[in-house]
């Protein structure tokens, strides 16, 4: 794995573990060699995993469509910035630049780029690790849907495991390491 997106909110949120969780992600994908392909803003949980990566030696590369960098959000400090038109093409982007997913804490965007990715995953469009970094249970409620879309079978064994979840950064990026979309 040679780049991760990551996915997560442009706010912080209201437990400080979530902007130290996304800091420390960016810190381990650095040590790791791992680049970060994200939406490329300088605030909220986005900027933290942006300036973990920046601060540790990585390479962080933003794409972010015009119209939120005009809003002065897009970060000065990456190693690069590409603007796009629309957010489709935003993550269109982000899955052709990177070989793995990481959800972070956000909101509906967040939601619905980690659920394009999974359904991509799903129709076997994309063959990457997807997960969830469940930082103080944040995913607990979505995890426990999951479960129970596949126990209603509205999602099979074999869809269900193409999400990774962990609670440790360690171990999320271990099980996207060893993740075979054929098993």
């Amino acid at each position: 794995m040679k780049s991760v997106s990551v996915f997560c909110g442009s706010s912080l949120g209201t437990d400080k573990i979530f902007e130290e969780q996304a800091f420390q992600l960016g810190a381990a994908l650095a040590k790791q060699k791992i680049e970060l392909v994200y939406g490329g803003a300088s605030i909220g949980l986005m900027g933290a995993v942006a300036n973990g990566v920046l601060e540790n030696g990585g390479k962080a590369f933003g794409v972010i469509p015009s119209f939120l960098n005009k809003r002065e959000i897009g970060h000065k400090n990456l190693t690069e910035l590409i603007v796009v038109e629309t957010m489709h093409e935003r993550k269109l982007k982000m899955s052709e630049m990177c070989d793995g997913v990481i959800a972070l804490p956000g909101g509906f965007g967040t939601m619905e780029e980690l659920f394009e990715m999974l359904t991509w995953a799903q129709l076997q469009i994309v063959k990457k690790p997807i997960g969830i970094l469940n930082t103080n249970g944040f995913y607990n409620d979505l995890i426990g849907l999951i479960t129970n879309m596949n126990a209603k079978n509205f999602l099979s064994d074999a869809n269900q495991a193409l999400l990774l979840v962990d609670e440790n950064i360690e171990g999320l990026l271990e099980q996207m390491h060893n993740f075979s979309p054929n098993s």
